[in-house]
């Protein structure tokens, strides 16, 4: 069963799920679909709140970086990387893979 469909992922807007017990920040950058830990390694924030432009998103909080496609810490305050998670999309149908 799909987590989600390509329509209701916008471009450059990050959706969170929940799956097998984990917050998932899902985004969409052209035609590809990245998940990463939905929640800031440098803090408590909700990652799916924050902004996302090229590969990178932006934690709204404090302004770390990472990279949707590795999970790398790209800026500070964050140091420690996230968990990514693989996309798998079916026609319309994206399910993350944990």
């Amino acid at each position: 069963m799909a987590d989600l469909t390509l329509d209701q992922l916008e471009v450059g807007k990050p959706v969170k799920i929940e799956k097998d017990g984990k917050s998932i920040c899902v985004a969409r950058v052209g035609d590809e679909v990245f998940a990463v830990d939905d929640t800031c390694s440098h803090s408590e924030a909700s990652l799916s709140e924050g902004e996302v432009t090229d590969f990178k998103i932006e934690c709204w909080l404090h302004g770390a970086e990472f990279d949707l496609r590795t999970g790398a810490a790209l800026t500070l305050p964050a140091n420690i990387s996230l968990a990514t998670y693989a996309v798998k999309i079916d026609g319309n149908s994206v399910t993350v893979e944990i």
